[in-house]
């Protein structure tokens, strides 16, 4: 695919930033093309509003259903081993070997939670009954189960670009409890989040869910001043 520097807002991809950085080749230290939009205000509002309009949609979700998404982002992901692999080489110095390893784990993850939510025991879910005679006090009927709360944050791990990355385990977990997610990708593998976030919107719009169900941001990270560490 071509690499086009541009957040994910939903659906749509953020160009209105003035502010970019490069990502670096872990090997020699040049600069990869191409430059990567840092994302503005305005795109961080969209993409939460985006979100907590897609969540009482994905919420309620049925888990078969669910389970269909992440498979499906599973293999697209898992059909550009191709093109995920060479940039995620230059951009994190792994071999390739490892590289196809962690794709493996990260696919694999999805695959696990798909099992998992149709499987349906991590919700939970008590019943105790009522004793209206018990004594010194009446027992209520008491009912509990485990549910979406709402949008999630993800950011990125530096060390590993696709595991604990955009469709990495915090991803795949809460997509997979129902929750809406905006991952902020890694500056020093945005290439590679930029990837895996086509994989991921593409089975947005193949399985019809919400469009704020999914959104990448890519952000200039700069160090905080001794000031502003305290």
């Amino acid at each position: 695919m071509n690499i086009t520097g541009q957040s994910f807002i939903g659906a749509t991809r953020a160009s209105a930033s003035t502010e970019t950085f490069h990502v670096s080749n872990a090997a020699t230290g040049g600069q990869l093309e191409p430059a990567f939009l840092s994302a503005t205000t305005a795109d961080l509002e969209k993409a939460v509003s985006l979100a907590t309009d897609a969540f009482p949609t994905y919420s309620q979700t049925a888990p078969e259903t669910r389970a269909a998404f992440l498979r499906t982002i599973a293999g697209k992901i898992d059909a550009l081993g191709d093109e995920i692999t060479p940039r995620m080489m230059a951009e994190a110095g792994l071999p390739e070997g490892r590289c196809a390893g962690e794709r493996g784990r990260t696919v694999g993850q999805l695959r696990m939670f798909a099992d998992l939510i149709e499987e349906g025991s991590w919700v939970d879910a008590r019943i105790e009954t009522a004793q209206p005679d018990r004594a010194p006090i009446p027992k209520p009927d008491l009912r509990s189960m485990r549910r979406p709360l709402g949008p999630v944050a993800v950011f990125c791990a530096s060390n590993f670009p696709l595991a604990f990355s955009v469709a990495g385990g915090d991803t795949a977990s809460a997509l997979a409890a129902g929750c809406p997610v905006i991952v902020r990708a890694h500056s020093a593998h945005a290439g590679t989040a930029e990837i895996v976030a086509s994989a991921i919107q593409s089975a947005v719009a193949e399985c019809g869910m919400p469009e704020g169900t999914f959104s990448m941001i890519c952000l200039l990270y700069t160090s905080p001043s001794p000031r502003d560490r305290g």
